[in-house]
């Protein structure tokens, strides 16, 4: 049966072979950066059951750790990417591959579909394939192995030179490959802490009594600034539907639900194209890309959240109250 927790293996593994490839290089801090990292990936389950169990001496181990991932990170620079050919010959590969460069790519977001829609049907001698928790994501994982073999055979590479370009792309985004980690749990970290509750009491103070528009337009900029600051909408949807969406629009003006929350997040993905915080979506293309600027994914796509924002807004404008 396959479990995340087999893709937690995978991803330590990689980050462990990436700290093993710094060391041989000499680059200790960045080394011991990805070193650290690959043991939580790695030792997760144990410090979990060992906490269920009462033994809380992993689980500081691994606060710990955590600690000192945050003082090595400013130590860690920019590294100078490994020579990957010249733009000549780049550019002759790419000409010769054409279209099928694409390939690993789509079948990323494919299998992973197939996966969350058929997985559950699908066993080996009466024992089901995939666990039913978290499939979405253990068929996610499964995709990417599929994606880095399609592109082994695409481009007739052997798969050490995929897990090559993955360590130097690692190296190339650093210590912000953590930001989707860290956000998500900064979210959770908001919600707890009662920040919803702060600012539903600044809403009520602030917002003039029965504008709904108003209210509604706080919203959306809401959505837009807390995921320019958490770098997720997902982070950011909890905190803003707990301030505002539910007591305020739903319960006070009677909002639709579905299209509060749907729109409202699409809102937040307009946030999500002008912030670096969102490293995954701004920060890796201008990395893969070499772009002289880390800054050149969010400087073209501004305006394109401008205008997103704003068609959404005024859809929602005329939609979530009828």
């Amino acid at each position: 049966m396959l479990r995340i927790q087999y893709a937690y293996w995978l991803i330590a593994l990689f980050l462990l072979f990436t700290a093993w490839r710094n060391l041989r290089e000499g680059h200790g801090w960045r080394s011991a950066f990805w070193g650290l990292l690959g043991l939580l990936f790695g030792g997760g389950d144990y410090v979990l059951a060992q906490q269920a169990a009462g033994h809380p001496l992993p689980a500081q181990g691994a606060g710990l750790t955590v600690i000192a991932l945050a003082l090595l990170a400013p130590r860690l620079r920019r590294h100078a990417q490994a020579d990957t050919g010249s733009a000549e010959q780049r550019m002759q590969s790419a000409i010769r591959l054409g279209h099928r460069l694409f390939m690993p790519a789509v079948l990323i977001p494919l299998v992973t579909l197939l996966v969350a829609l058929f997985g559950a049907h699908l066993s080996i001698a009466g024992h089901a394939v995939f666990a039913p928790q978290q499939m979405t994501l253990t068929g996610l994982a499964l995709a990417c192995v599929v994606a880095l073999c399609a592109a082994a055979w695409v481009t007739r590479s052997p798969l050490r030179d995929g897990l090559a370009q993955g360590r130097r792309l690692l190296d190339a985004i650093g210590w912000a490959a953590l930001l989707p980690l860290l956000l998500a749990a900064l979210g959770e970290v908001f919600t707890q802490s009662g920040v919803g509750a702060a600012i539903s009491a600044l809403a009520n103070a602030v917002l003039p009594s029965g504008n709904a528009f108003a209210c509604l337009l706080v919203f959306a900029l809401g959505m837009v600034l807390f995921t320019v600051i958490m770098g997720n909408a997902f982070a950011a949807f909890p905190v803003m539907m707990a301030g505002i969406g539910l007591p305020l629009l739903v319960h006070q003006y009677g909002a639709h639900p579905a299209i509060l929350g749907s729109m409202g997040m699409l809102c937040g993905y307009c946030g999500t194209l002008l912030t670096p915080m969102a490293a995954d979506y701004n920060l890796v293309p201008a990395a893969l890309l070499e772009l002289r600027s880390p800054y050149g994914v969010i400087r073209a796509q501004a305006w394109s959240a401008a205008c997103i924002f704003v068609v959404t807004f005024l859809m929602m404008w005329l939609l979530v109250f009828r």
